[in-house]
């Protein structure tokens, strides 16, 4: 498969230009098995211009100073856990992190209430099994597995989403760095370079909470939601344009007004008040994330490209923004059309909005 068919590449595929560029240049300490030093990985994630005139794009628009301690966290035996509400960039920094360390972020164990013991250490080929009985060549590896073997990176998808037993089996792999192969009186040992980055949101709250034990064995870096509208305006805009030029959807020139207006409804109505502060609101169910204001601009650009004049405009916006704040058809209805009667009508510049959400509520 040709990588022009590809809809997502993996990061390291994606920014290859970028981490080799990083690696011409990067004279400092590399940690064993990394494939770039901490501050050429933390340069790769937070962007800037390299002393040969090439310019890093940045991955993670926010504070420089988290970004150096979950790369300091990863150089030491500690592991790291992003921590966070839902579209603060936990997996996308996990993901350009363990390409940036390892060159490879694809050894993931995606977390959900099934993820078994089988999944986070190992499965067997019961063919293989039932054939010459267990041995190394029955033996399927996860992708723990594999990491602790290869001296990787490993990222754990929400952890709090797996079962607190099977959170469990993680404490010995994080404090002894091997992991037992009963069956085989055996044994995997951590090759130097390995580590976990685990992701979970903060909504998750008393699903699976991590026992002391486990919590012991990581680091928590909290990724916030963006500080300013201009950090977010700036964040929805990249992506809108990164995303834009994969689903082949021409970015239009007005997208930044139509950017600025939707990252005002979800901060107004995520904060519950209006931007100047002068108007208390009651906020929705939904959690309203930048990830999601990015959804809602790439379905409108979509709907302009496909179904429209090409010209982004209030209306195409509209349905997505109705889908993203009304979760609960009944109360977040209700506080979506005060919200409506009370803010967007009387703003000016906003009759537009006003009038294609009404039309479609």
């Amino acid at each position: 498969m040709t990588e022009q068919a590809i809809l997502r590449q993996h990061a390291e595929q994606l920014f290859q230009q970028e981490l080799e560029a990083l690696r011409e240049v990067d004279k400092r300490q590399r940690p064993a098995n990394w494939a770039l030093s901490p501050w050429a990985v933390c340069t790769y994630l937070m962007g800037g211009k390299l002393d040969n005139g090439f310019e890093v794009t940045p991955k993670y628009i926010g504070s420089r100073r988290l970004m150096e301690i979950a790369v300091a966290t990863l150089t030491t035996d500690r592991a790291l856990l992003l921590y966070g509400v839902p579209g603060t960039a936990k997996s996308w920094v996990s993901e350009h992190l363990a390409a940036a360390v390892s060159g490879d972020s694809t050894m993931v164990v995606q977390g959900t209430a099934g993820t078994s013991e089988e999944a986070m250490r190992y499965g067997w080929n019961y063919a293989q099994l039932l054939a010459h009985g267990p041995s190394r060549d029955a033996l399927v590896e996860s992708p723990l597995m594999r990491a602790m073997s290869q001296g990787k990176i490993c990222r754990i998808e929400e952890l709090t989403r797996i079962p607190s037993d099977v959170q469990d089996t993680l404490i010995t792999v994080l404090s002894e760095k091997h992991l037992p192969i009963a069956e085989l009186n055996d044994e995997v040992q951590a090759v130097r370079g390995f580590n976990v980055i685990a992701t979970a949101n903060n909504r998750d709250r008393g699903v699976n909470e991590l026992s002391s034990a486990l919590k012991r064995r990581f680091n928590t870096v909290i990724l916030p939601t963006p500080a300013t509208i201009e950090e977010e305006v700036n964040i929805v805009s990249k992506r809108v344009s990164d995303m834009g030029r994969a689903l082949e959807l021409p970015v239009e020139v007005n997208a930044i007004a139509e950017i600025q207006r939707v990252v005002t409804i979800f901060r107004e109505l995520r904060e519950g008040k209006t931007l100047d502060g002068k108007e208390k609101l009651k906020s929705p169910s939904a959690t309203l994330s930048t990830a999601e204001a990015i959804s809602v601009m790439n379905s409108g650009l979509s709907l302009a490209h496909h179904f429209g004049d090409g010209k982004l405009s209030a209306s195409d916006l509209a349905s997505g923004l109705i889908g993203a704040v009304v979760k609960d058809p009944v109360q977040d209805a209700v506080v979506w059309r005060e919200y409506l009667e009370t803010v967007v009508k009387e703003r000016d510049g906003w009759k537009d909005v006003y009038r294609a959400c009404r039309e479609l509520s």
